[in-house]
């Protein structure tokens, strides 16, 4: 990774990593995937659904997937060393078909990171338990193929909104509406771009990039995980050394009033 990826990744949000994993590996997860779904790619009768959702994998392609050497020395570079989990599998896998009907999940928002007291999923400045969201491309994903939708720059948005709720955070669906209130969910200005590429790319992404999916126009499933990076500990925007990490200096520019537009 470059340092002008590094310095986009803070200034958009996201950072495409072609060839993060060998497209070998790739075509070995879409076939335990297949297997896991009870489904054939030879039989496009049973794709009934227009997506199909598993809750994660710890087979063997899916561990070399999410233990590439290039996604290692990216990690280091976005989180900082020391600062992340190693992943041992992979999950959750939304696999899309090309389908008639609304997937029925295809609205703007950003992913929320751990459980409340109340139970309730939440999302907080210092990004508990989410260092980054992870796209694994495990198909060729063009722009009819259902690619996920990207609101360029919208993390710088977010940080405001947590800021005034401290460690306990804001729950999910009420800071997507207070989003949507302000106009910056579904942000006019801010440019869509779409992950696309190849199997065997990552997109990494900043936990509090907004993001959408979206109907699958396409002829072949697209198949793709989402996996979160675990932080060793939550973001740190008071560090004494000011030894930030790419991740936190962009939570700290949205909270500096520089919003990138």
């Amino acid at each position: 990774m470059k340092d002008d990826d590094v310095e986009r990744f803070v200034a958009e949000g996201f950072v495409r990593l072609p060839g993060a994993f060998p497209r070998e590996v790739a075509e070995e997860c879409r076939d335990a995937l297949w297997e896991l779904m009870g489904l054939s790619p030879q039989d496009p009768a049973g794709w009934t659904q227009p997506v199909v959702r598993i809750g994660g994998s710890a087979a063997e392609p899916f561990q070399r997937a999410a233990d590439a050497p290039a996604l290692r020395e990216a990690f280091d570079r976005l989180v900082g060393a020391g600062r992340w989990v190693p992943r041992r599998g992979m999950g959750t896998f939304p696999i899309r078909f090309p389908h008639p009907d609304d997937p029925g999940d295809a609205g703007w928002h950003l992913d929320a990171s751990f459980a409340g007291e109340d139970g309730s999923w939440r999302i907080n400045l210092r990004s508990r338990g989410r260092a980054l969201l992870m796209l694994f491309l495990f198909s060729d994903v063009g722009p009819d193929d259902a690619p996920t939708r990207i609101k360029v720059g919208s993390h710088l948005d977010v940080p405001p909104f947590l800021a005034p709720a401290g460690e306990a955070g804001r729950e999910f669906f009420e800071l997507c509406g207070e989003l949507e209130k302000a106009g910056r969910l579904d942000a006019p200005d801010r440019e869509t771009a779409l992950a696309i590429g190849e199997a065997g790319d990552v997109f990494l992404c900043h936990p509090f990039l907004i993001h959408a999916a979206q109907p699958h126009r396409g002829r072949e499933p697209r198949f793709l995980a989402q996996p979160p990076l675990e932080p060793v500990a939550p973001l740190d925007l008071e560090r004494q050394d000011g030894a930030f990490s790419p991740v936190e200096r962009a939570v700290l520019r949205g909270l500096a009033g520089d919003a990138g537009r």
